[in-house]
């Protein structure tokens, strides 16, 4: 009896034991991990916003006068100069308008010198008292009608010329010429919906974007007041359509200030040089802002965890696993955090797969 009990309580010795060697080797298993010390560094950072390209000024041009066009100057997309002729609306009827307005002129200052003569003529017969107070006042009224009829014929000449002028439609800035919908021949008038052209002054170009409205409040956070934010703002670039990166750097000039109630966001405008006139009018691409940090403690984002929108990472203590509320940084570049508070130089982390990791765990660094 007594070897069998012996028998017995050695299986169940090496029973126990066996599940113990294998608890110990799935524990060794589950708990070897990479881990990082953390040293402060350096990161650059960048957002991208979707933006638009718009010339520094895009004029609309509309004809200021009606009639056809005798003369189409330019062709689409020719650089202008300011003052130079665009377009030439026929002239014919406001040159004999001009000349009508002219002649009308010259009759009325005839009238006023016969309605002068007769004024001068009334007050020498008046001083004789051969004629009435009623006939001298009659006659200095026609002066003063003929003088006025003068004015307003004089009115009218300039009111022709202005016409005239106007026929010859010049740009109002240097530019690009866009799209000419109208042909030689064809009724303009200034009722007209549809612009002649629109000139773009891209010299420079204006290039639009948004924030939300969390990202700029952490701007005012930083830098205290929209003057400061445009003044220490980093320069910016400018990735077009075909995603390649524009040669020349641009730089914030403006921002609105208010919150959109549509949207949430607040529009902003940079400006970009276009001296090679690579840039277009009505364009799109990406505003890529640059972020930049000295001496940041920085992280993988495999290496931390949320529960509740909080973020947390596991610093190793003592060789075991402790975890930690830590404040990261809204920018990043979907692979590291740049840690705002929670953990310092010097600490170690497991760097990846926190999410699994239990509190407390017993910490092996990997091989």
């Amino acid at each position: 009896m007594k070897r069998i009990s012996l028998i017995t309580t050695t299986v169940l010795l090496c029973m126990v034991f066996s599940i113990s060697c294998k608890q110990e080797q799935q524990q060794e298993q589950a708990s070897n991990y990479k881990l990082i010390t953390l040293e402060e560094s350096s990161r650059s950072l960048q957002t991208i916003y979707s933006a638009s390209i718009k010339g520094r000024q895009d004029i609309e041009i509309y004809p200021q006068v009606s009639g056809y066009l005798t003369d189409i100057s330019i062709m689409e997309g020719a650089s202008v100069k300011e003052g130079q002729t665009l377009f030439v609306i026929d002239q014919i009827p406001y040159k004999v308008a001009l000349q009508s307005a002219k002649a009308n002129v010259d009759i009325q200052k005839a009238n006023v010198a016969t309605a002068k003569l007769t004024y001068q003529s009334k007050q020498n017969l008046y001083k004789k008292q051969i004629i009435s107070k009623f006939e001298l006042t009659y006659s200095e009224n026609a002066l003063k009608t003929a003088k006025a009829q003068l004015a307003l014929a004089q009115s009218e000449v300039e009111r022709a010329e202005t016409n005239l002028a106007f026929t010859i439609i010049k740009s109002p800035s240097n530019g690009v010429v866009g799209k000419i919908p109208y042909r030689k021949g064809a009724l303009v008038s200034p009722a007209q919906q549809k612009n002649l052209t629109i000139v773009s002054d891209n010299s420079d170009m204006y290039v639009y974007f948004s924030m939300t409205e969390n990202q700029m409040l952490d701007l005012m956070s930083q830098y205290k007041s929209l003057d400061s934010i445009i003044k220490y703002m980093p320069e910016v670039r400018l990735q077009l359509s075909n995603k390649t990166i524009y040669d020349q750097d641009g730089y914030v000039e403006s921002i609105s200030g208010i919150i959109e109630e549509n949207t949430g966001a607040v529009s902003v405008r940079a400006v970009f040089p276009n001296q090679a006139k690579q840039l277009f009018s009505g364009g799109s691409g990406n505003i890529i802002m640059p972020y930049d940090r000295e001496g940041v403690i920085v992280v993988p984002i495999e290496a931390t965890f949320e529960i509740q929108n909080k973020t947390y990472a596991f610093k190793v203590l003592d060789g075991k696993a402790q975890s930690t509320i830590i404040e990261v940084a809204k920018i990043n570049d979907g692979k590291e955090y740049i840690v705002e508070s929670g953990l310092k130089q010097g600490d170690v982390i497991i760097a990846e797969g926190a999410g699994l990791v239990r509190e407390g765990a017993v910490v092996n660094q990997k091989k």
